[in-house]
């Protein structure tokens, strides 16, 4: 029940961007890389996202979905070695100053081989752009927040934490851009973080090549599952609006 209810919010959030007013204000980039193999081991690697952000008068909200899968196969012997999924909505309400914003949060991820069988949480509080020009961009996010997640073992380790997130974007140059992004769910049994730094140059229009290097942190796992997860990936990227 609880993991419906957190997919359904963050579902609700996405299906509704295309559909708001004021639709000017919507952009949306696609990201997709794939790596394939052959000889003495077969590997199949596929990762893809959306992303999407909708500027509304009194409203500036964020959609995140991203995927990565890969398959090995050694000797004859097929095996699934990653698989994961997360989503997650975030709807800032922007208050007399603009820049000064009420947030509500909503996120999941289901990591086969992680510790855990789902992680969800939901957050709400302060938001603040702290400033924002032709060149680049900077905000953060605050707040309390319930963690709802199952371990690998059946265990229910679900709690109260507080969420703090951080968001930069750097305009390089006409083409190229730097983005990086760090969230950490502070709780009394696990701190989730997750990071992402991301250099992307345009190669044509609306496609644009991207070199991202993320991070997922756990600090309290089961024995013999490490605590932090690495992913460095080369994908394309079309900006759809």
């Amino acid at each position: 029940m609880k993991k419906q209810l957190i997919i359904a919010t963050i579902l609700s959030g996405v299906l509704a961007a295309p559909t708001l007013a004021e639709d000017k204000g919507l952009t949306m980039d696609g990201e997709f890389g794939f790596i394939f193999t052959t000889g003495n081991t077969d590997t199949t690697s596929a990762s893809a996202g959306l992303s999407a952000k909708h500027e509304l008068e009194k409203w500036s909200n964020e959609y995140l979905i991203e995927g990565l899968y890969k398959k090995d196969e050694i000797n004859d012997v097929e095996q699934t070695s990653a698989q994961k999924f997360f989503a997650s909505a975030q709807g800032n309400y922007k208050l007399e100053n603009p820049n000064h914003r009420l947030f509500a949060f909503a996120s999941y991820e289901d990591d086969r081989f992680s510790n855990f069988k789902y992680q969800g949480t939901l957050a709400g509080g302060w938001n603040q752009k702290l400033w924002e020009d032709e060149k680049s961009s900077f905000d953060y996010s605050i707040g309390p927040g319930y963690s709802f997640a199952e371990d690998q073992l059946g265990e229910d380790v679900s709690g109260v934490i507080v969420r703090g997130s951080l968001n930069y974007k750097w305009q390089i140059s006409e083409t190229s851009k730097f983005s990086q992004t760090f969230s950490t769910e502070v709780g009394s049994d696990n701190t989730k973080s997750r990071a992402e730094s991301a250099l992307s140059a345009q190669i044509a229009g609306g496609l644009s090549m991207k070199l991202s290097l993320k991070f997922d942190h756990n600090t309290d796992v089961n024995g013999g599952t490490k605590k932090l997860d690495t992913e460095t990936a080369v994908t394309l990227v079309y900006s759809f609006f």
